[in-house]
């Protein structure tokens, strides 16, 4: 935009826009619009800027659609499936054939749209005025600090009111006056937003900012600008880590389950994960085959699907392989390892080896912004909540059920328990189902947030066990505790010193604390112990 068109939207709209009254556009102006050349199209725009009236807006958006139309004797737009006169603004029926559309280039196209936006700061609809602000944010200059002061004075709207708090200090950040810049520095130094450091970053050259004032003044305020920055990082670490760990858990509940009640080293657990993963690919299939227009409800549908067929793939591990390899811990982890490979090819045979997709429900896009560097996604709040619900319904089954009795009492005593006529097999069987039920639970909450593909229960495998060890065998509150901690330490060691780094800190921290305490952070009270 040239510097005449930013001085004229900024006079303009700082004075006109407010005005009811309407002006009749004028002919000659409405003419140049539709010239070849650009730079009459540029000047013409500027002169319908400089009326202000809605009929220019309308024009002038018209002519952004493509909805423009000229002869050598009349001009013309559409809006709202009617066709109306260009300079009088009244209806033309019948609609005129064979008439060309306006073209216009990408400069001239620019140019039009800052100046669409400059008219719709003012416009009623708030959503209209923050799209309008945000398009503005990439080019503003000083010319606009007129019509960004009336607006900002004017605005009541919580989300559109700091952008235009942001856009007035950037315009000022360019203002001849040291003092406007200083002000302008001094108002970027509280706020949040990475756009502003950046903002600053540039006024710390030289050759930009020539008064050493507002340079140290700039550099203070970067200062003050990372340090909130590294705290909202560190809050969304913690998130990340909150999710991540919600995942590991919903894994590692049904091998602490497995683990604690039977002994049994389930190298498969990871690929457990994958077929609830694929289920939910499954449902999501059906659903936009077969029912469509309830495609957002499909999530919610797989979890049973998900929890049953994880579960009927882990009962029948436990009834064709495991049971015959009790106490025999080496066979027991060998052939589940080999199971875990005849899983991941059976998926690659039906799936394909690609990695699947599975979208995310439309109202679990999108998220919670807390602060302009802090966004919660939706989809791992949900998540979180899930994560949590499994642990309750776990509790209740454990605590409240008789299933839970017997799963509590062969954990604690295998041979006792057996003596006082709790089935132990069939008990193995359902504990070693309840386990990769969840385990496919977690596979479903996994497919909203990572790729779903044949070999994704293997980066899960070697954590869900370490915060079975970390936690204590067969507690549930040790799980829950190992689970968030590993993932909130992981996520913020990840931030500090990357991703190998820190999972190589996690692993050592967890070898110490082992040999420390073996029995974990909540130790099995029993007379014997597996």
């Amino acid at each position: 935009m040239n510097k005449i068109l930013r001085t004229l939207l900024a006079l303009v709209l700082g004075c006109l826009l407010m005005a009811s009254a309407q002006a009749a556009l004028d002919a000659r102006v409405v003419k140049q619009l539709v010239d070849d050349d650009s730079d009459q199209k540029i000047e013409a725009i500027a002169a319908l800027v400089k009326t202000g009236t809605p009929e220019a807006a309308r024009l002038l958006q018209a002519l952004s659609d493509d909805a423009l139309y000229a002869t050598d004797s009349r001009i013309w737009l559409k809006a709202d499936d009617k066709v109306y006169d260009a300079v009088t603004g009244t209806e033309i029926t019948p609609a005129p054939d064979d008439v060309d559309t306006v073209t216009i280039n990408n400069r001239v196209r620019g140019t039009l749209d800052s100046a669409l936006a400059g008219f719709k700061l003012f416009d009623p609809d708030p959503s209209a005025r923050l799209a309008a602000a945000q398009s503005l944010q990439g080019d503003v200059g000083a010319v606009m600090i007129p019509a960004l002061t009336l607006a900002l004075q004017k605005e009541t709207d919580s989300k559109v009111k700091p952008i235009l708090e942001q856009l007035l200090a950037q315009a000022n950040l360019k203002n001849p006056d040291v003092k406007a810049r200083l002000a302008a520095v001094e108002g970027l130094t509280h706020s949040n937003s990475p756009n502003a450091r950046g903002l600053l970053l540039t006024r710390l050259d030289p050759a930009n900012e020539p008064d050493a004032a507002v340079r140290e003044a700039a550099k203070a305020s970067i200062a003050s600008i990372d340090s909130r920055l590294a705290w909202t990082s560190a809050l969304a670490n913690v998130f990340s880590g909150l999710s991540l760990g919600s995942i590991l858990l919903l894994a590692a509940l049904g091998l602490a389950i497995t683990y604690g009640v039977m002994g049994v080293i389930n190298m498969a657990h990871g690929e457990l994960l994958m077929v609830g993963a694929y289920s939910a690919y499954f449902v999501q299939g059906v659903f936009r085959n077969h029912f469509p227009g309830a495609q957002d409800w499909y999530l919610v549908a797989a979890v049973p699907v998900s929890f049953f067929a994880a579960a009927f793939v882990g009962m029948v591990m436990e009834r064709t392989v495991i049971r015959w390899l009790y106490g025999r811990p080496l066979e027991t982890l060998l052939a589940t390892w080999g199971v875990s490979l005849v899983l991941i090819q059976g998926a690659r045979t039906l799936f394909g080896a690609q990695n699947v997709e599975v979208s995310n429900p439309s109202w679990m896009s999108g998220g919670i912004e807390l602060l302009p560097s802090l966004t919660l996604p939706w989809n791992r709040i949900v998540i979180i909540g899930f994560a949590l619900s499994v642990l309750v319904l776990m509790w209740a089954i454990m605590q409240k059920t008789r299933l839970g009795l017997f799963v509590r009492a062969v954990t604690q005593n295998r041979p006792m328990a057996g003596c006082v006529g709790v089935p132990t097999s069939r008990v193995d069987t359902l504990a070693f189902g309840l386990g990769a039920g969840i385990a496919g639970l977690g596979g479903l909450a996994l497919s909203q947030i990572a790729n779903v593909g044949p070999d994704m229960g293997q980066g899960y495998i070697v954590d869900s066990f370490l915060v079975v060890v970390l936690g204590g065998v067969g507690q549930l509150a040790g799980a829950v505790w190992a689970a968030l901690g590993l993932g909130i330490a992981t996520k913020l060691l990840e931030g500090w010193a990357g991703a190998v780094i820190a999972k190589i800190i996690v692993l050592a921290i967890i070898i110490i604390f082992i040999q420390r305490r073996p029995q974990g952070l909540f130790a099995v009270k029993g007379r014997v112990m597996d």
